[in-house]
């Protein structure tokens, strides 16, 4: 890795240490094959008590790892072959997200995606992930194209928000996020949403409505990056770790809430650790929804994910003359 987390740190030397015993061992053994073994246990048990006691802020961290996989790591890892479309044909095309005609496992697939890019060419080439208008558009454009030939969609989301820019308000951002949430809620063909990375504002939901919510454990999903929530609410963005805390943004919180649906494992430490694991984890979650999803006739799956974000965000509310409690739908 040629980044290393600050809980990471202790484990890298750890790592390091070994290793070198391991070389020195090869031409003058100083240390018994039992005594390197217990060592390695004690970087396994090591291991297993820092990833236990992550903090919310260590998991936005993991989250954005360089390392971690983007949008096209994993299109290029599930797929047995693609064909990339571009275009919104309307202005142009917008490289921060990519979709894809493909075959997983020999089925038919749209996948659209968020890429951040992974070097500052990249990056700046994929505007850091943050769609223009033409962005949601093209998507939206495929989606379409997916229901008119009865191919499911893969939606895999991984943004900090949706370009906040002069331009993109100029070419109507706010509009092309609306009516995308509008068409995928009556999209008649089936939606699979995976949070991969970072799932922010209007930015991410302009792609996120969904039959089925997976996200990788140490994904977040909220309305606003740590960063912004700490400048509104405190005026100093350095409060960012007291806001990662105080947003509730992570699998375990968004569960019981039903804004996701599934959790998607990671390798221990997060995918940048084991890049591969993370490719099959997906793969193997988009392929059993898919079974789940494909006989569900389209008049009753179109009600089923109305009900399903009908239904998000419940709330209970204590009598204080009765003592009694009621759950009330936002």
């Amino acid at each position: 890795m040629t980044a290393v987390l600050p809980h990471e740190k202790q484990i890298l030397e750890v790592q390091e240490t070994l290793q070198k015993l391991k070389d020195q061992n090869q031409n003058n053994p100083l240390w018994s094959h039992k005594e390197l073994v217990a060592m390695e246990q004690k970087l396994v048990e090591l291991k297993r008590n820092v990833y236990a006691q992550l903090k919310p802020w260590d998991r936005v961290s993991i989250c954005r790892h360089p390392q971690r996989p983007h949008a096209l790591d994993y299109i290029e890892h599930i797929a047995d072959e693609y064909v990339e479309i571009f275009g919104d044909r309307t202005f142009q095309d917008d490289h921060a997200i990519v979709a894809v005609l493909a075959r997983v496992n020999g089925e038919k697939f749209i996948i659209i995606g968020q890429e951040k890019g992974k070097d500052t060419e990249s990056r700046l080439y994929r505007n850091f992930g943050m769609p223009h208008p033409e962005g949601y558009r093209k998507a939206m454009r495929c989606m379409r194209l997916a229901a008119k030939f009865n191919i499911p969609v893969i939606s895999l989301i991984d943004t900090t928000g949706a370009y906040a820019g002069l331009t993109a308000e100029e070419r109507g951002q706010g509009w092309a996020i609306a009516n995308n949430l509008w068409e995928m809620a009556r999209l008649k063909t089936p939606i699979i949403v995976v949070l991969i990375g970072e799932g922010c504002s209007g930015g991410a939901l302009g792609i996120g409505v969904g039959d089925v919510v997976g996200m990788m454990e140490h994904a977040y999903y909220s309305v606003i990056t740590p960063e912004g929530c700490a400048s509104i609410l405190w005026k100093d963005a350095s409060m960012n770790v007291q806001a990662a805390a105080a947003l509730k943004m992570q699998v375990e919180h968004l569960l019981p809430l039903g804004v996701i649906d599934h959790c998607i494992a990671e390798p221990l430490g997060g995918a940048h650790l084991d890049p591969e694991t993370a490719y099959r984890n997906v793969k193997a979650y988009i392929l059993e929804q898919w079974e789940n999803l494909k006989s569900v006739p389209i008049d009753q799956l179109l009600e089923n994910r109305y009900q399903k974000f009908r239904k998000m965000g419940k709330v209970v509310v204590e009598s204080n003359e009765t003592s009694t409690s009621s759950s009330v739908s936002k």
